[in-house]
């Protein structure tokens, strides 16, 4: 996603207006797209504007900009998401749970349940969050260093991600 843009991102991350502008016109077609897999029809144009004003707000404050697609998606995906419950009243992710989750947990406890969600994966599953969300490798990068084809890296991050979840949430 996003080739070719990497000056472009580096640039709005400093605070050139222009780029910024240049850089939501080469996102917009992704995040329009990843939308109409993810959300209601009539629930697009809504979660593409959100997101593109997300992330227009919020590109200078990108830590790693190697994590700027995972990002952008994320965005997406909470608001497609949240459309929807309002929509269908309904929530598959069930954020109210998670909230009541995270509120009863100090710091340290959720690092400790943290590293054990993790030690809990298959090798495989934790090798590739650990270098995506830890080391900050892309998904090319990851692909390369696993000998997987970039699809199959997303999958298992995936999986990995909704693995550690349920485990979390138990």
């Amino acid at each position: 996603m996003f080739t070719g843009a990497e000056p472009v991102l580096v640039a709005a991350h400093a605070g050139d207006a222009n780029a910024l502008q240049q850089l939501l016109r080469i996102a917009r077609p992704d995040v329009r797209r990843y939308a109409q897999r993810h959300c209601l029809i009539s629930d697009v144009d809504d979660a593409v504007q959100e997101a593109l004003w997300v992330l227009a707000r919020r590109v200078h404050q990108l830590r790693a900009l190697a994590a700027f697609s995972g990002w952008l998606i994320r965005i997406v995906q909470r608001e497609c998401r949240r459309l929807g419950r309002v929509a269908l009243r309904y929530d598959p992710y069930d954020e109210a749970q998670l909230e009541r989750w995270l509120a009863v947990r100090t710091t340290d406890q959720l690092r400790v349940e943290l590293a054990q969600a993790l030690q809990s994966l298959p090798a495989h599953y934790r090798e590739v969050i650990l270098l995506r969300d830890f080391e900050e490798l892309s998904i090319a990068e990851l692909a390369a260093r696993l000998q997987l084809t970039p699809a199959a890296v997303k999958s298992r991050l995936h999986r990995a991600r909704e693995m550690a979840r349920e485990y979390l949430l138990a």
